[in-house]
């Protein structure tokens, strides 16, 4: 009996070890010496996104705030696309790459999905919890980005807990919404998920989120008693207004999608409208394709009206579906005095079709109506004027009716719009006026009083 009790002790002793010696190292939060001082970062910071870091501008702007402010950052996420340049080139900041999972546990279909989600989300915790507890130094901070929050929220919570890091969530919507799109508000895995974030939200040391109305949901609704910052949107430096419309042209007969229809664009025999989407089921492309098939039907019976070049730009699982549509479409004769081009951009070039674009549209419809969409601020950082579905209750905090933008909420107020701004351009300069006006209000002014006070850095 006793040479059980020894060996059972033995057992125990031992795996606790192991356990102590595969702690992950914790941050030290003492003053520096005094010889470390100037050496020593003022902060160091985490960035988490569990998706594509080149997709991710807003936390991207967070890292070159953190850095530019004198903070060290470390930007943890998928690294399927390219960074913006000046992430990859800044001494402070560095990236530590999330492996993706397995192509096979990708699908689209709702029964398998609930197959194959667990085990991509067991796969995601273990390529989480490396590079959070393990690979990344330990640091002051740990800004998550949210949605999605399944395994973020748990994985993040522990790694804080065991490394002394302080955890900050910032809020762009809320990840049980957008599980909803795909399996319907009334699905278990979707009050599942409410419940998970409604509980691991509640051990962060403080909340962004990018609307105010986002800010009284998360206090009437999740109850946390966190601060909590409203840290709206706003446009990068690299985007910008050109004031000169040759400049616009110039740069339009560059454009391999644009340049054979430059002519007829600099003439003003053709408008150019730009539409940024990730061809989800949160954007619906048809609204847009059913106000061209419209406007269309007007413009051919009407000389006055010009046609329209749409240049969609993005990367999604719906894109062919839709490319598919408009083929069939144009080849019917349907799209008459409508040419339609996907492209893929750099930030650089994006920056400035948007700049040289007649009028930019937005699609986002909004899962829980209290987000806002980034390609809205992008427009307005290059000084183009917008139309968007503005059915949902943060539109307002964008948008300003008529001075720099408008409003639909159906296909049918689209092409109407569509048919006053591009038949007035008096109407269209004055909204291009407003948007200009907005591109004034930067990212670093609303960063730095919020977020770069609570880092520590301003």
């Amino acid at each position: 009996m006793f040479d059980i009790i020894i060996n059972v002790a033995f057992c125990v002793s031992s795996l606790l070890t192991v356990l102590i010696l595969l702690l992950p190292s914790q941050y030290d939060p003492r003053p520096p010496n005094s010889g470390e001082t100037s050496s020593r970062p003022k902060t160091s910071v985490q960035i988490l996104v569990l998706g594509d870091i080149g997709h991710s501008p807003r936390m991207q702007y967070h890292a070159l705030s953190i850095a530019k402010n004198g903070g060290k950052v470390v930007i943890i996420g998928y690294k399927e696309s390219d960074p913006h340049p000046d992430l990859i080139s800044h001494p402070n900041i560095s990236i530590v790459p999330i492996q993706p999972p397995p192509a096979i546990l990708q699908t689209k279909n709702k029964l398998l999905f609930l197959i194959y989600g667990p085990l991509k989300v067991l796969f995601q915790v273990v390529c989480l919890w490396r590079c959070l507890a393990y690979t990344a130094p330990p640091s002051r901070w740990l800004l998550v980005q949210n949605p999605p929050s399944i395994p973020s929220l748990a994985v993040a919570s522990l790694s804080c807990f065991l490394r002394q890091t302080r955890l900050v969530i910032d809020w762009h919507n809320f990840g049980y919404s957008i599980l909803a799109l795909k399996l319907g508000p009334t699905h278990p895995l979707v009050r599942i998920s409410l419940m998970y974030e409604k509980l691991l939200c509640k051990y962060a040391f403080a909340h962004f989120c990018v609307t105010d109305a986002m800010r009284s949901v998360l206090q009437r609704d999740f109850q946390l008693q966190a601060p909590i910052l409203p840290l709206h949107d706003r446009p990068a430096s690299h985007f910008s207004p050109i004031p000169d419309p040759a400049t616009r042209i110039d740069f339009l007969k560059q454009l391999p999608e644009a340049k054979d229809m430059s002519s007829s664009i600099e003439k003003g025999n053709t408008r150019v409208l730009v539409s940024s989407t990730s061809w989800t089921p949160d954007e619906d492309f048809s609204v847009l394709i059913e106000a061209l098939l419209q406007y269309s039907k007007l413009a051919t019976s009407n000389p006055n009206i010009p046609g329209i070049l749409a240049i969609i730009t993005g990367k999604g699982p719906q894109k062919e579906m839709y490319l598919q549509r408009i083929a069939s479409l144009q080849s019917a004769g349907k799209l008459k005095k409508i040419t339609i081009r996907t492209v893929w951009l750099s930030m650089s070039d994006y920056a400035k079709l948007l700049a040289s674009a007649s009028l930019g549209v937005s699609l986002h419809t909004s899962s829980s109506g209290v987000d806002l969409p980034m390609k809205v601020v992008d427009m307005f950082g290059a000084g183009l004027p917008v139309v968007g579905w503005s059915r949902f209750k943060a539109w307002p905090e964008l948008v300003t009716e008529g001075v720099n933008g408008m409003g639909f909420g159906c296909a049918d107020e689209l092409s109407k719009q569509l048919v006053e701004l591009f038949g007035d351009s008096k109407k269209l300069e004055t909204l291009r006026v407003g948007a200009q006006k907005e591109s004034t209000r930067r990212w670093d002014d609303e960063w730095n009083p919020i977020a770069g006070k609570l880092l520590g850095l301003s």
